[in-house]
């Protein structure tokens, strides 16, 4: 279980690190008009931080089998799911907010064109949906793995 553990955390990572290249790209402060964002730096920051330090807590569990490192682990991902919920939470007020807005205007493309969108408004949903049931997957493998379940 901690193995496979491993390998959803990884595709998890992986599909983070898409939405974070994503939201790099759309946060082009020096584009004309300058990029917004409604997630603060800090909360992405962190998450991809504490995400990171998680994950090699993980790797050094796996190799040195220390029950402490697995723990230390579950803790990081609790704090990443924290900050997760929080990034969610503003992300589907970004969609709502742009859905309504576009709503409001006229169907032509120079209207569309000129609604501000959020540097996160560009997530694809199937990604973020993947990434939050890949989370919730390796956070339940970590935390079973860590109550004994499983084996190591």
């Amino acid at each position: 279980m901690s193995v496979f553990a491993l390998f959803t955390w990884f595709v998890t990572v992986f599909a983070g690190l898409y939405l974070l290249a994503i939201w790099l790209i759309e946060y082009d402060i020096g584009a004309p008009g300058g990029g917004f964002s409604r997630l603060p730096r800090t909360v992405i920051g962190g998450h991809v931080l504490l995400a990171a330090s998680g994950l090699a807590a993980w790797v050094g569990y796996l190799i040195v089998d220390r029950d402490m490192l697995a723990w230390i682990a579950l803790a990081a991902l609790v704090a990443v799911a924290l900050l997760g919920f929080t990034m969610l939470g503003r992300w589907i007020m970004v969609r709502r907010a742009l859905g309504a807005a576009l709503r409001a205007r006229p169907r032509d493309a120079l209207a569309r064109a000129r609604v501000p969108r959020p540097a996160e408004s560009h997530f694809p949903i199937p990604v973020v949906v993947a990434h939050g049931l890949l989370a919730v997957s390796t956070l339940t493998l970590v935390g079973l793995t860590c109550l004994g379940m499983g084996g190591s």
